[in-house]
This record gives C-alpha cells, sequence and structure tokens, in this order.
C-alpha cells in the first residue's frame, strides 16, 4: 500500500479534492442557510461563485473558515483574546493537546489564533459520530479535519488506537502539519479539566523503544480554553442530573444540537492559552516509572499546565460563592455581574425535572469547579 493511501479512511481531503467538496457544499439544501450566516448580505451567487473557485485546503480556510469564526466572535463573543503563540516556532509542527469544552469552537478558534499570529493551522481531531452526513463530511476534511473512529469491542479500540496514534506520528513528522486533539474522549461537562492517561499511551504507541522520545518527536505543547457563559451549560447540566441515576443515551441529531447551541450561545470573554512545550528533559526525567505511572505523571504534568493558564471568568467566581453560600471572592466580580449571572440561572426553570436543587448544584458546579480545581494546584 502506498504512504499517502494508508490513511484514506481517516484523513483530511487532498487539495484536488477540495473542488469537487465544493460543488457538492453548493448543491446542499442547508447551503442558502450557511451562506446567509457566513457572509450576511451578500448575494448568495456571488458565494457560489467564490466556492467554485476554490481549489484548495488553504484557500477554503482563508475565505470561508476565517470568515466563520469572525461571524462567530462578532455575534456570539464579548472579547476574544489568546497568549503564548509567541512561543511557538513555525518550522515545527506541534501536538495541541486541549481542555475540551465545545465539540467544533475550541479546535476552530484556536485554527483562528494561529492565523492570526501569522502561524500554519493545524489538523483537527474530529469524532466519526460527527460525520454523519455528507454536508458534515465536506465542509470537516476541507477544514483539515480528521475522523477519530469511535465505539467497537475492545479489540477494534486497541485497532483504531494504533491507527490513529500511527496517523498522528505521520502527519506531525512526515506530513509536517500540527495536530489538535482534546485531551480526553468527549466535551469536559462539569468544569473539571482532566487528561485521560490512556490518550499519553496512545500518543507512542506507534513508536518502538523509548516512550520519552516518542513523544519527545511530537513536540507536544498543552492548549486551555476559557469560556466566561460555558458553553451549552444547560445541556451539560441535564446530562450529569439524567447521569446520576441512569446511564445517559444520547437522542438522533443531540450532537449536532450542541454544535449549532454552541456557535449561537452567547459566549462573552473567550481566552485561548498556549502553555509550554513538554520536552524531552521533562519525559526523561519520569522515564524510570513503570508504563502506567509514567503515562499517569505525564498526564498530570499536562492537567498542570492547562490548569495553570486556564483564565477564571466573573461566572467562575460567582458561582463558587452561590455554591458554597459565602462571598469568598466578592473582589472579583460586581453586582451587575452577579445579577446577570443570576438572571442566566433562570434557565433552569424552563425544564421539567423532579429535583431543581439538584440541578441548580450541578449547573453552578460546572462554573465553580475551574476555581477549586486552581485553588488545588
Amino acid at each position: 500500500m502506498m504512504e499517502n493511501e494508508q490513511f484514506d479512511d481517516l484523513r483530511p481531503y487532498y487539495d484536488v479534492e477540495i473542488n469537487a467538496a465544493m460543488h457538492r457544499i453548493i448543491a446542499n439544501e442547508f447551503f442558502p442557510a450557511l451562506s446567509g450566516y457566513v457572509f450576511p448580505g451578500r448575494d448568495i451567487e456571488d458565494v457560489r461563485r467564490m466556492l467554485r473557485d476554490i481549489r484548495t485546503i488553504d484557500d477554503f480556510q482563508l475565505q470561508v473558515m476565517k470568515a466563520v469564526n469572525e461571524q462567530v466572535i462578532s455575534r456570539s463573543i464579548g472579547s476574544f483574546t489568546f497568549e503564548g503563540l509567541d512561543s511557538l516556532d513555525n518550522s515545527r509542527r506541534y501536538l495541541f493537546v486541549s481542555n475540551h469544552r465545545d465539540i467544533m469552537l475550541d479546535a476552530t478558534l484556536l485554527q483562528y489564533a494561529l492565523y492570526q499570529s501569522g502561524l500554519r493551522t493545524s489538523e483537527i481531531t474530529f469524532g466519526s459520530n460527527l460525520m454523519s452526513s455528507q454536508l458534515a463530511i465536506d465542509i470537516g476534511k476541507s477544514n483539515k479535519m480528521f475522523k477519530v473512529i469511535r465505539g467497537g469491542n475492545i479489540k477494534d479500540f486497541y485497532t483504531n488506537s494504533l491507527r490513529l496514534s500511527e496517523y498522528i506520528r505521520y502527519t506531525i513528522t512526515r506530513k509536517r502539519e500540527s495536530v489538535w486533539i482534546a485531551q480526553r474522549n468527549g466535551r469536559t461537562k462539569d468544569g473539571i479539566d482532566a487528561t485521560d492517561q490512556a490518550l499519553v499511551k496512545m500518543f507512542y504507541m506507534s513508536a518502538q523503544g523509548d516512550p520519552v522520545r516518542a513523544l519527545a518527536e511530537l513536540n507536544i505543547v498543552p492548549v486551555s480554553i476559557s469560556y466566561q457563559w460555558e458553553s451549552c451549560d444547560l445541556l451539560k447540566a441535564m446530562e450529569l442530573y439524567v447521569s446520576r441515576t441512569e446511564k445517559y443515551v444520547k437522542q438522533p441529531g443531540e450532537d449536532l444540537h450542541s454544535i449549532l447551541t454552541g456557535i449561537i450561545q452567547q459566549k462573552g470573554d473567550v481566552h485561548i492559552s498556549v502553555g509550554k512545550l513538554l520536552t524531552e528533559d521533562v519525559l526523561a526525567s519520569l522515564s524510570d516509572l513503570p508504563g502506567n505511572k509514567f503515562n499517569r505523571q505525564v498526564a498530570q504534568w499536562l492537567d498542570s499546565e492547562i490548569i495553570r493558564n486556564y483564565r477564571l471568568t466573573c461566572n467562575n467566581y460567582i458561582a463558587a460563592d452561590m455554591l458554597a453560600g459565602n462571598d469568598t471572592y466578592a473582589d472579583r466580580y460586581t453586582a451587575d455581574e452577579k445579577a446577570a449571572f443570576v438572571a442566566h440561572l433562570t434557565r433552569l426553570d424552563t425544564v421539567s425535572i423532579p429535583d431543581k436543587d439538584e440541578l441548580r448544584e450541578i449547573f453552578l458546579g460546572i462554573y465553580a469547579n475551574p476555581v477549586a480545581t486552581k485553588v488545588k494546584q
């Protein structure tokens, strides 16, 4: 099998596949609605002509995804800030390991920050469960997204993990593209960001020999993203509420609903912080540990960086005080900010459940837990 065919079921589109994807997007029944959101006030035929002329991934990202991010920022974000990208070397490729609060925006906003910093964008992991339609596939794979296969038995899980590991290593070291991946499978629902140690093992399982060198070769960099108004906060609280008494089962179309809610919902201030490189020296200091302990310590190093760089907002401090029933952090927010948060809490009244107090506690925890995590560090 030719090397460039090995990952055909996972990889993003090649440039030669982009124009055909653009024509499929144009022909899709949802295209008018997408065009109206991304290019408000622009004649739809003009948008169609622009897409017909797109021939490369870079063209798609510059002409379409840049506009998508700008619309999201202007319509639903109070301020968008980022830091730490000046420490990145544009001649190197990185594995960005990020906390995960929103299905789509965590990675997409990082791409915008990379572009604004004059850096090359990265490829993006995208769960196979989310590539559920040809439109999602065409937009995703034109935007450097590659498929992560979900589900299956233990044997399938191992096989899929190994292939994902091989693809990430190939992409960074041979293809010369960076990669974004979440620190664990699925979004953080409770506000506690924690790296799955199995992810660390996955990173190096594609390389023979020394895990230290295998991980160092990937240039792992932790990324923290914080939202003043947590993405899909009510949906997350409801999922956690149900999960306390029964296995939570996603409804058809739920992931798409979460994506659209995350895009449209007001997010207030959003901040991305790129942490320091996980160096070979740091990894070497852990090399005497047995496998599972080594993986756990690497995961904890990533957690420490992600938590250190996470930017708390007024809402985090307000929720922490409301949950504790005190005013420990009253100097971190204003009366108006607290009133806005209390008004936001009235959204809990729109759902019909037996125990509203428990739901309120869960909801407050989503915002308060990052404060507790910071304090513990």
